[in-house]
């Protein structure tokens, strides 16, 4: 028993110093959190400062020259004017679309009565896989210049005059609320489903018992206990709306008749690297994220976010 207990003892391998302090307490969590930590400093805290200070520079191919706040001061222009307005109005019609839809809907295919529930979260999720350039060309086939087009032959139909969607302002931003409508309705459903899921069901049994309706149902305990899904929905849907570029993209290409299709990433686009004014271009990048910072803070204000509950 002895030499079985001695070989035994033996046996047991030594820990490495290396792997004791990889596995300390101290060294792990900073481990843990480095990919990110590093992912932050890469891809996000330099490009901002390289932005920030380009944006107070000319850049030209091999030569920078610090101008102050020359690039700021270009910004009052009728392009840029143009830009931030159509970001403006997408940003808002994409939330009135895609806030109370999605939540309406979510609530339906979250209710066992709806038969084949599960194919509908499938087939409206499935246009968020698809490429946005892709949905564009077949959008700007339907939506054709001729009589012919499937959209234009429907207003025929109809006994509504045809449209050039793409040449007027109106129906320019009717088509780019409607692409993303459709690619991003699935994902907010699959938000609020998620929320819903979460929302005990004895609540609904007491209200129930109680003698509560469908809409008192919804309006006392769903949407209070999904504020924080509809807050955060809320934010990236703002996040989504002012960063828009395919939508635009794929109906004008950064040649819209009057500006009609252009947005604040297009014209960014368009200074940076198709006029080759990087310094400029930072400016316009500066300027958004300051919108989309404030404008964020704001809502989240207004909401509530930052209470703490008691």
């Amino acid at each position: 028993m002895e030499n079985k207990l001695d070989y035994s003892v033996q046996a047991v391998p030594q820990k490495r110093k290396g792997n004791g302090i990889i596995f300390s307490q101290k060294v792990a969590p900073y481990i843990f959190v480095s990919p990110f930590i590093l992912s932050f400093l890469i891809f996000f805290l330099y490009p901002s400062i390289s932005t920030i200070i380009m944006s107070f520079q000319e850049v030209l191919p091999g030569e920078t020259k610090f101008i102050g706040v020359e690039n700021y001061k270009k910004l009052l222009n009728p392009h840029f004017y143009a830009a931030l307005r159509n970001t403006t109005i997408y940003t808002i019609w994409t939330l009135i679309i895609l806030i109370p839809l999605p939540l309406v809907l979510a609530v339906i295919l979250n209710s066992k009565a709806i038969p084949g529930r599960n194919f509908f979260r499938s087939a409206y999720f499935i246009p968020a896989l698809t490429s946005t350039i892709v949905v564009g060309v077949v959008f700007r086939l339907i939506f054709g210049e001729l009589e012919s087009a499937p959209a234009n032959a429907l207003l025929k139909l109809l006994g509504m005059p045809a449209q050039q969607w793409t040449m007027h302002w109106g129906t320019g931003m009717f088509l780019m609320v409607f692409l993303a409508s459709w690619k991003w309705l699935g994902v907010n459903i699959l938000y609020f489903l998620s929320g819903l899921q979460s929302i005990p069901k004895e609540l609904y049994e007491s209200a129930e018992i109680d003698g509560a309706g469908m809409f008192r149902k919804f309006f006392y305990i769903t949407l209070p206990l999904l504020k924080p899904v509809v807050i955060y929905v809320l934010t990236i849907s703002i996040f989504g709306g002012f960063r828009m570029y395919e939508e635009s993209f794929v109906f004008w290409q950064n040649q819209s008749p009057g500006d009609i299709g252009l947005t604040l990433v297009g014209y960014i686009y368009r200074e940076g690297f198709i006029n080759n004014d990087m310094g400029f271009g930072s400016a316009i990048g500066i300027v958004l994220l300051i919108i989309v910072f404030v404008i964020n803070i704001i809502q989240l204000k207004v909401t509530g976010a930052f209470k703490k509950e008691g």
